[in-house]
């Protein structure tokens, strides 16, 4: 007779998150009290398919399908850290993905605004945060290079793929004194990079290493054949 695997209580998944705060972040630098306890908070297994939800704290990406991942735990904390979001910023997420980092947003912003180029998952991710009861979260379904022109400026944006360049119509769509994080790189490796608009022009920092799915869109890279949806 085939055994099944034991169902996980929410208990045991609190305690991973936990963990994974205390073991996986602290210990890499990431001290945001905010971000630490959004993070502590968010059920991430959630935004796993069931078969992953016992890998969901583990220091590594898992797959969501269509060729696309949800982001290891410490970059996501590293990228949202660096944004510095304040309560009340209005900020644009390029790559809704799975909707976590959606909803670890959400716990820190005024207001999110997310851009999914793959209705599929935008849909997904847009039932997982109303079950969540994640609010102040807008989503649409396009190219998230061109950004979201009818609600800029905003103060903050953070792009969860990976760019050839830092897109203009994103920097055009920043608030003065507004920050974009963004990995830049070729297809296969980049460095995260925050730019902050300065009255001169912008100024960029350079951070670490990391590997995300390809930005695709107009001012990203161009789109692959074989279209998803």
């Amino acid at each position: 007779m085939a055994v099944m695997p034991r169902q996980r209580s929410a208990d045991e998944f609190a305690i991973r998150r936990r963990q994974m705060v205390e073991r996986q972040l602290v210990p890499r630098g990431i001290a945001d009290e905010r971000v630490l306890a959004a993070m502590g908070r968010i059920p991430r297994h959630l935004f796993v398919e069931e078969a992953l939800r016992a890998k969901a704290y583990s220091d590594n990406a898992l797959p969501i399908g269509l060729k696309q991942s949800i982001s290891q735990p410490y970059i996501v904390a590293l990228m949202v850290e660096l944004l510095r979001v304040g309560p009340h910023d209005r900020v644009l997420e390029i790559g809704t993905g799975s909707g976590y980092q959606t909803a670890v947003l959400a716990a820190l912003a005024g207001t999110v605004y997310s851009i999914e180029r793959l209705r599929s998952l935008a849909v997904l991710a847009k039932s997982r945060l109303e079950d969540l009861g994640v609010d102040r979260v807008h989503l649409r379904v396009g190219d998230g290079t061109a950004g979201w022109p009818e609600e800029a400026p905003f103060d903050r944006i953070i792009v969860a793929a990976g760019s050839p360049s830092l897109p203009a119509p994103l920097l055009a769509q920043l608030e003065p004194g507004g920050r974009l994080v963004i990995p830049v790189g070729d297809q296969k490796r980049q460095t995260i990079r925050v730019a902050i608009k300065g009255p001169a022009g912008f100024r960029t920092e350079q951070y670490d290493q990391c590997a995300f799915v390809k930005l695709i869109g107009d001012a990203g890279w161009d789109e692959p054949s074989g279209r998803h949806s």
